[in-house]
């Protein structure tokens, strides 16, 4: 440890900014007739989610689940007559520590009644241009950017012509040999293909309408998800949903999850029977989007990574 370590990761100056900004989004929810709420940070019920982790916790030598996302706990409140609500909430994940990210972050996540998922992207085309003054969102499809980049229909294609496109951006051999998953090859080439050329684009780009396989807790509607990602500079800034109410379907959903993880042999996790209990009473019909601040505080500051727009990172925590 260096005599230096002590302190911020952040420039005093940085943090000023960071909280006039916060005030900004504060205002830019509270004009529109949102309650900003505040949900467990700890909790008895975790993520079924493949692809994220909790980090645990302990109580009376209980372990429950720092929480990934307060979207279950918002949920709750949206079904017991909330109306729209935002929060800026600490979230936790067992996941990777770089320049965009941090294992404690913050994020920003709000739910609209009534809209769908083009109507919440509407919302955050308003919010992202008043905090980063940049240009309106452009707006594509997920069909459309596979078509214009990689040339292929992701709604279409199989196995063997996903391989093909793997080896023609030369990213052969990064999965594994057999590999059956069609979403692993979409997933591939979104990070590495995709999203690069999205870089190019000046304005804000919207994702929308996703493959069912990648619904997650989106509507599916007309063959796709109803969900959206937002990427600026090449950097994924948020991802929003028409969000699913049907509890038979959530219930399926979470079953699904859990037997893939088995299958991947991860850490069992329970689904939330809180949230089930929420659907089964009835959960208005709503859309919801989680932005991390961080990532787009560093990109309106300008900054080379989000732990300047961190008091201490987790290097320093």
């Amino acid at each position: 440890m260096t005599t230096l370590a002590w302190q911020p990761s952040a420039s005093i100056e940085a943090l000023r900014q960071r909280a006039a900004i916060l005030c900004m989004i504060r205002d830019f929810f509270n004009t529109r007739g949102y309650l900003e709420v505040e949900t467990p940070v700890m909790a008895r019920f975790g993520i079924t989610d493949v692809y994220l982790s909790n980090i645990k916790a302990f109580f009376r030598g209980k372990p429950y689940c720092l929480q990934t996302s307060p979207e279950y706990h918002m949920k709750r409140l949206l079904a017991a007559g909330s109306g729209p609500i935002f929060q800026l909430a600490r979230v936790f994940r067992d996941d990777e520590l770089g320049r965009w990210h941090n294992p404690e972050f913050t994020l920003l996540e709000w739910y609209q009644l009534g809209i769908d998922h083009h109507g919440l992207m509407k919302e955050m085309d308003a919010l992202l241009q008043r905090v980063l003054r940049c240009a309106p969102m452009v707006k594509k499809t997920y069909q459309q950017v596979f078509l214009e980049v990689c040339e292929i229909d992701p709604l279409l294609a199989d196995v063997r012509e996903l391989h093909e496109v793997l080896v023609h951006f030369n990213l052969d051999g990064v999965l594994s040999p057999g590999e059956s998953d069609l979403d692993q090859y979409l997933f591939l080439l979104m990070s590495h293909v995709v999203e690069p050329a999205l870089a190019s684009i000046e304005a804000p780009v919207a994702v929308f309408n996703f493959p069912v396989s990648q619904a997650a807790l989106a509507q599916v509607n007309n063959g796709v998800a109803e969900r959206f990602e937002v990427y600026y500079q090449g950097v994924e800034l948020a991802n929003g949903f028409h969000e699913l109410t049907d509890v038979v379907a959530q219930q399926a959903r979470f079953d699904k999850d859990i037997q893939m993880r088995l299958t991947k042999h991860l850490e069992a996790s329970a689904a939330d029977e809180y949230l089930l209990g929420a659907l089964s009473h009835g959960l208005p019909s709503c859309s919801g989007v989680a932005l991390g601040i961080e990532r787009l505080l560093a990109l309106g500051l300008k900054k080379a990574s989000i732990s300047e727009t961190l008091a201490f990172d987790f290097l320093r925590a």
